[in-house]
């Protein structure tokens, strides 16, 4: 008989990322050949290949979701000959949070992960407290794969995930890009999988109780003090009670169609960056007025921050104040952006400049 089918599937969609992982490890690294040469030193057990596998880390709170991905990591990855380990965060936000913390490090360890390791952070106030728990957690985890040398670490958002984010850059008046949800692959070097986006909560949950997997119900996931949970416990029920089922599922779709489009308006503008400028690269207004909007707005949001106004501050309503110096010029003065980064018409070119 085999595994119960939410396990069956959480272990599919992990085995999935873990092959393409190791594509592109071979892809990419001569030790590959060096461990295909040794393949028969490698059958008894005394060659190179274990230790030149490559290193998954999964990013791991004691949640279901998490928790969940832990366990489909540990069963998959020794099937493929891929070093499995694990990481926790201490946000340090709750009581008792290093007490969690390490129970998380020995579940994982339990499940046969090594490394396994915890890692204390200071969150800031840059951007609310969500934002600021965020960027200290992707901090922390950058950290723990570049000194372990991990190939990649796998994050546990699920297609509700996905939904919720949505929602919230729809709501926040976001560009298409915001729409496009989380990637399946992003991060410096295609540091960050996410094997559950294809999947919902409640299958991942299942899994875990069908494994009889202990999981940690985080209590900030369901107070009412943070946007998101607000989101998750009365915003998408509502949708649902007034549109039906399947907003989830549409909204996922969204994310992938917005992802599809916002790609390739990316690609555009890179295009067009290097059209208009003069020869001493200096942004050309008529030039810039001839482009679609959508496309001349990433040419200056690019042009903003290689100026240093930094990304997380730069909203689309600073963009559309320097758009209208090319769109709607009436000799305004400069626009002020975040990183004191001035943007300013002079002679025909768009001027953006530390100040």
């Amino acid at each position: 008989m085999g595994p119960h089918p939410a396990v069956a599937a959480i272990r599919l969609a992990v085995r999935r990322v873990l092959h393409d992982i190791l594509t592109e490890h071979s892809a990419h690294s001569a030790r590959a050949a060096h461990c295909a040469s040794a393949a028969s030193a490698a059958s008894r057990g005394t060659g190179p290949c274990d230790r030149r596998a490559p290193l998954v880390l999964v990013a791991c709170s004691g949640g279901a979701d998490s928790m969940g991905l832990a366990s489909a990591l540990a069963f998959e990855a020794p099937k493929l000959g891929v070093r499995a380990g694990g990481v926790t965060v201490d946000h340090g936000l709750q009581s008792g949070s290093d007490i969690r913390a390490a129970e998380v490090v020995a579940r994982l360890t339990a499940l046969g992960l090594d490394p396994v390791e915890s890692v204390a952070v200071s969150v800031g106030r840059d951007g609310g407290p969500e934002a600021a728990a965020r960027d200290a957690r992707y901090g922390a985890l950058d950290s723990a794969a570049e000194r372990h040398g991990a190939a990649a670490v796998l994050l546990a958002h699920t297609r509700d995930d996905q939904a919720e984010t949505v929602l919230l850059g729809l709501a926040r008046g976001s560009g298409i890009r915001s729409l496009s949800g989380m990637a399946a692959v992003s991060g410096a070097g295609r540091r960050y999988r996410r094997p559950f986006l294809q999947l919902d909560r409640q299958t991942v949950r299942t899994a875990c109780l069908a494994q009889s997997i202990p999981v940690w119900d985080d209590p900030h996931n369901a107070d009412p003090a943070y946007t998101r949970s607000r989101l998750r416990q009365e915003g998408l029920p509502a949708l649902e009670k007034a549109l039906g089922k399947g907003v989830v599922e549409a909204l996922a779709r969204t994310a992938q169609l917005s992802r599809d489009d916002a790609d390739a308006l990316d690609a555009w503008a890179a295009d067009a960056e290097s059209t208009v400028r003069d020869d001493a690269g200096q942004l050309e207004v008529e030039k810039l007025f001839a482009l679609p909007p959508a496309v001349r707005r990433r040419v200056l949001r690019k042009a903003a921050i290689t100026a240093g106004a930094p990304a997380g501050s730069l909203f689309a309503r600073h963009i559309e104040e320097v758009d209208r110096l090319i769109t709607g010029w009436r000799g305004q003065s400069g626009i002020n952006l975040p990183g004191r980064v001035e943007a300013l018409r002079q002679g025909g070119r768009l001027v953006l400049r530390q100040g």
